[in-house]
């Protein structure tokens, strides 16, 4: 007997899935030691908060138009190309800042520039490597691949900001910069060196449709599937709510509190991020993965209610542990079960269309929740405020406690939402009812070659 002899393709393809994911890693790695030290370059240039916020929409902003088309773009391509061609894009956008700053002539128009074309190229790279992880993936193993990756988002999320804070000191915005081109590089390399399977497309019969109608088709094909549109939608509402809270809990917390508190509290969270994608990837989820979404999302309503309920540190690190514990298992499950319901030709389509849905929020957020809590529910919650001598008898009164009110109403709305989505038979029984559209692979006959690699960018 020879079991290296007759060894199915996936472990293959397996390996292939985690050199990826370990090339991505180390990009996002660098992508967030710049993201730091661009706002501490910013506000120290600028002074201005408005300034900073402006960043984080350019940062978002482009990716919600372009998704629907780089879908469409991403199934009709190489998707192996798209990858490489992204990271190689993102690397030389990050070079021309260094060489802008090493000139001294980095103006803060150069920085929304910039940082709009990165968002841009986002919009084909977030599709194309989701739509790939599919092809990689046994389909058993999809929540586990989704751990991982939010694993790895956590695990960047603790560790940047404290290694972007000692690399400021030792070698400056430029050196930064400088790391982050290379991990880009690596990042591209890597995926220059593996073999990375295209989906199977039926022969085109006649004239290709224009662009404008594929980039439609994801709308099309969530709406003809009535359990994946719903799940779109409970996610869709999950990610505002959660969008709302984030851009109000470190006002929140300062109101009343030193940096140093938030600081720990967010440390705190980042370790919730982290135990939640370290549980998924090893567990790989409930068997029906719905009921793992919806639960998690429930647990991170009550977490998030918890967050503005009262301004004492504990209550406040719990709440945020409690609430991003949840995100790995929301997200994670959730492309977990549209990897296994979206047929893979035309993943980069649909992925693309949820991505734009899921981007929608936090533009919505940012312009919303300020002017809400700083007009509305603030004053209402001020000493002598309309709702002191009710809510604030419960919430209490003072600076901070409107956006209290606010996260409260919006875990409030997410556990609504969830409760939507369980009683909605189309959602709760999707997995059911729904064929899947990936099946498992036949292992290949004895002594067969591996698949060759795909095309490289050129």
């Amino acid at each position: 007997m020879q079991p290296d002899a007759t060894r199915p393709a996936l472990p293959q393809g397996m390996r292939t899935f985690l050199l990826v994911w370990a090339g991505q890693l180390v990009s996002s790695f660098g992508s967030a030691l710049t993201r730091f030290a661009l706002g501490v370059w910013v506000f120290e240039k600028t002074g201005s908060a408005t300034q900073f916020a402006l960043v984080l929409f350019f940062a978002v902003l482009p990716g919600i138009p372009l998704s629907p088309l780089a879908g469409a773009y991403v199934d009709r391509w190489d998707r192996k190309r798209v990858m490489v061609a992204t990271d190689t894009g993102a690397a030389l956008a990050t070079l021309l800042v260094a060489l802008l700053l090493y000139a001294d002539r980095l103006e803060m128009w150069h920085v929304y520039a910039v940082v709009t074309f990165g968002a841009a190229l986002g919009a084909f790279q977030g599709p194309a490597h989701a739509a790939t992880t599919s092809l990689l993936v046994p389909r058993e193993q999809f929540a586990r691949a989704m751990g991982m990756v939010q694993f790895g988002q956590a695990g960047v999320r603790i560790a940047a900001p404290i290694a972007a804070a000692g690399l400021m000191a030792a070698i400056g915005f430029r050196g930064i910069l400088l790391i982050d081109f290379a991990t880009f590089l690596f990042a591209a390399a890597t995926l220059l060196l593996l073999a990375i399977p295209s989906p199977q497309r039926a022969p085109a019969r006649g004239k290709r449709p224009p662009i404008w109608k594929e980039a439609a088709f994801g709308w099309r094909y969530l709406l003809d599937r009535r359990g994946l549109a719903g799940l779109v939608g409970v996610f869709a509402a999950i990610n505002l709510c959660m969008a709302i809270a984030q851009g109000l809990y470190q006002p929140m917390v300062l109101s009343t509190a030193s940096v140093a508190a938030l600081g720990t509290i967010s440390s705190v969270g980042g370790i919730g991020m982290l135990a939640g994608s370290l549980i998924l990837s090893v567990w790989g989820g409930p068997r029906r993965k719905i009921h793992g979404v919806l639960a998690a999302a429930g647990l991170g309503g009550l977490s998030q209610l918890l967050l503005g309920l009262h301004p004492s540190l504990p209550v406040w690190a719990a709440g945020v542990f409690g609430v991003l514990f949840t995100v790995p298992f929301v997200s994670g499950l959730v492309s977990a079960v549209m990897m296994r319901k979206v047929a893979p030709e035309v993943q980069g389509r649909v992925f693309a269309t949820i991505q734009m849905v899921a981007m929608s929020s936090a533009p919505v957020a940012y312009l919303v929740a300020g002017p809400l809590a700083d007009h509305v529910f603030e004053p209402l919650l001020r000493p002598g405020g309309a709702l002191a001598g009710t809510v604030g008898s419960v919430i209490g009164v003072g600076p901070g406690r409107g956006m209290g009110l606010m996260i409260v109403l919006t875990g409030a709305a997410m556990v609504a939402a969830v409760a939507v989505g369980f009683l909605n038979p189309r959602i709760r029984n999707l997995e059911e009812e729904l064929p899947d559209a990936v099946e498992p692979p036949a292992p290949p006959p004895a002594g067969s070659p591996e698949p060759a690699a795909s095309g490289a960018a050129g």
